[in-house]
């Protein structure tokens, strides 16, 4: 046994769960349910970090650098998971945001943990990748010590990239590789080591800020709506019309309309109606806003 694990919070046992097996269902669910809301205060305690993160992050994709997520097992597979909305959620190319899990697509269904043990492989990756001082690697692990990504931290840093770290245990040995470690640390787990519980739903939160929080620095949001969402299906189709209607203060038939009519996102349709402007004037008066409704509207009420 390696002392250093069972030197971590997350590799503890948890003195208030340890009769859990002999609860009744509902104590059994209640003793989770009571875990489980230390979570968003570990979350809290981290947030000046968190900030840190997102202006950094802000800053290199503004000069068109790419957010890269690289995780192992539960880790992983929720980098995947939120690198794969944001094209969606905030219009964004599949490239900017990015996601890698050890032992590739296959780990996303099947357990194959062993892959995150390989320190070279974290390195090959990053290489292949051909990331660059444009870039930021983001390594989720909840010991902070997953060798796969920590070589892909150690092989960014020296291509010169940033590196963030995210982590669910103090000075951790990814937190020597990384410009800005976020480490949400919220106790022992109800099942001893069983990560994907408190320490998931942890790094969940803190990846939901980190690309939240990024988009809406670079305009992709107006007000609370998601005014560039990619409209490719039915249901996001008829949000799009919701947006419309609810930031032009039109009939869903109107927004409805105008969508069809001019064959462009949700942020145009917006400008056209808010302003009066023609779709090829709302387009560049947008790209001259830097995609920023809010700051195209009062220009465009200015003519």
């Amino acid at each position: 046994m390696e002392k250093h694990y069972a030197q971590l919070t997350t590799e503890a046992v948890n003195m208030a769960t340890v009769a859990i097996d002999e609860c009744t269902t509902e104590q059994m669910l209640d003793l989770i349910n009571k875990q489980d809301q230390l979570v968003p205060l570990a979350v809290k305690e981290e947030i000046p970090n968190i900030t840190k993160a997102v202006d950094l992050l802000y800053a290199h994709l503004q000069r068109g650098g790419k957010m890269i997520y690289v995780g192992a097992g539960t880790s992983g597979r929720l980098g995947v998971l939120d690198a794969s909305e944001c094209p969606p959620t905030f219009g964004t190319p599949p490239e900017m945001i990015q996601a890698y899990i050890a032992g590739g697509d296959v780990a996303l269904r099947t357990a194959v943990e062993g892959f995150e043990d390989d320190d070279e492989a974290g390195q090959q990756m990053v290489k292949t990748l051909g990331i660059t001082e444009k870039d930021v690697l983001i390594g989720i692990t909840a010991s902070g010590s997953a060798p796969f990504v920590l070589g892909a931290a150690r092989q960014a840093r020296a291509q010169g990239a940033a590196v963030i770290g995210v982590v669910n245990n103090a000075d951790s040995t990814l937190a020597t590789l990384c410009d800005i470690t976020i480490a949400p640390v919220a106790g022992p787990e109800v099942i001893q080591g069983s990560t994907r519980m408190k320490s998931g739903t942890a790094q969940k939160l803190v990846l939901n800020m980190l690309t939240t929080g990024t988009m809406i620095r670079m305009g992709k949001v107006y007000g609370n709506l998601m005014v560039d969402l990619n409209i490719s299906n039915h249901k996001l189709h008829d949000r799009a019309v919701r947006i419309v209607q609810a930031a032009a203060g039109v009939s869903a038939e109107t927004a409805s309309k105008t969508l069809e009519e001019v064959g462009v996102g949700a942020k145009q349709a917006i400008l056209m109606l808010k302003t009066g402007l023609g779709k090829a004037d709302a387009t560049s008066l947008l790209n001259s806003c830097g995609g920023r409704l809010k700051q195209a509207i009062q220009a465009g009420t200015k003519f």
